[in-house]
């Protein structure tokens, strides 16, 4: 039997251990997921003369039924409901619209305002994901478009910006920059799928630069993201910033520190965001699913 020499068994030993401490870091940097699905046990309602929006993007996936219950919570809550982008995992199919989307979510389609993400256009020009929402998603190709909502103007974005372009010499800022001026209004609230500010693994998008500084030129109020699967509430150039990616798909672990702007940040639950928009004023609280439950509540004013 051969003998192995001092230094081979070091070199072993040494192998053994970094091995090991690479199993501790990954577990490290897991999230610590909520045990189970199980609902809020109590739901927010709105004041008086306030609209309800519901925001929640990263969605759908015939893997897993964490999208079903987030789903089952919408269905309980009155309101609109923002969806903002990636809404058909893997890749925006007409048959993954139909097969992991669909079952859950399609009862309230009425209710839907979305956004493409970067998963939708998986498939040529995101075909699925205009066939699917119709008119809702705005023209096919473009995918941009406003509505009221209250006293609120909603603005939808699509930050697909190497597909469609974002820039200063966009249609789509030509477009919001025209929209922006024809409707004048003291709140105003704009969703995509990129966030602007975010510390998790893909982090702040700045190609969406132009768009976010033509908002903000005229007194952006709340933003609405998705993208990163985890929920993190941003303060940004006088505006609030919700990245809302726990729709269902899977949650990110959070890889390095919050940025600047991170007011709070939270990985490890499923769940939505649920707004309630006044005349003059918002109130927003994050609605998780399982146990420990995470919420992130508060209130602002329309500048």
């Amino acid at each position: 039997m051969p003998v192995l020499s001092r230094r081979t068994l070091l070199v072993a030993l040494a192998t053994v251990l970094a091995v090991l401490a690479g199993l501790v870091l990954v577990q490290l940097l897991r999230p610590r997921a909520a045990v189970g699905l199980n609902p809020p046990a109590t739901l927010p309602s709105p004041p008086v003369g306030a609209e309800v929006l519901l925001a929640v993007g990263d969605i759908g996936s015939c893997e897993r039924q964490s999208d079903e219950a987030v789903a089952a919570l919408a269905s309980r809550l009155p309101g609109a409901i923002a969806l903002l982008g990636d809404i058909a995992y893997d890749k925006g199919s007409a048959a993954e619209f139909q097969r992991c989307f669909e079952p859950a979510w399609g009862p309230m389609q009425p209710r839907f305002h979305p956004v493409p993400g970067n998963h939708e256009y998986e498939t040529q020009g995101a075909s699925g994901y205009f066939d699917w929402f119709g008119a809702e998603a705005g023209t096919p190709g473009e995918g941009w478009y406003s509505l009221e909502l209250g006293s609120w103007h909603l603005v939808a974005l699509n930050s697909n910006c190497g597909l469609v372009g974002c820039g200063a010499d966009s249609p789509q800022l030509a477009w919001l920059e025209a929209d922006l001026a024809a409707h004048p209004s003291a709140c105003l609230l704009a969703f995509w799928h990129h966030p602007r500010y975010s510390s998790r693994r893909h982090g702040s998008a700045p190609a969406t630069d132009a768009l976010w500084d033509a908002l903000v030129a005229r007194g952006l109020d709340v933003a609405l993201a998705g993208h990163d699967h985890s929920y993190e509430r941003v303060a940004a150039d006088g505006a609030r910033e919700f990245v809302v990616g726990t729709g269902g798909r899977s949650l990110y672990a959070f890889e390095h520190g919050p940025i600047p702007e991170t007011e709070v940040r939270h990985t490890g639950n499923y769940g939505l965001l649920w707004l309630s928009l006044a005349p003059n004023s918002y109130e927003w609280q994050f609605l998780s699913l399982g146990t420990p439950a995470f919420t992130d509540s508060g209130s602002g004013d329309c500048t």
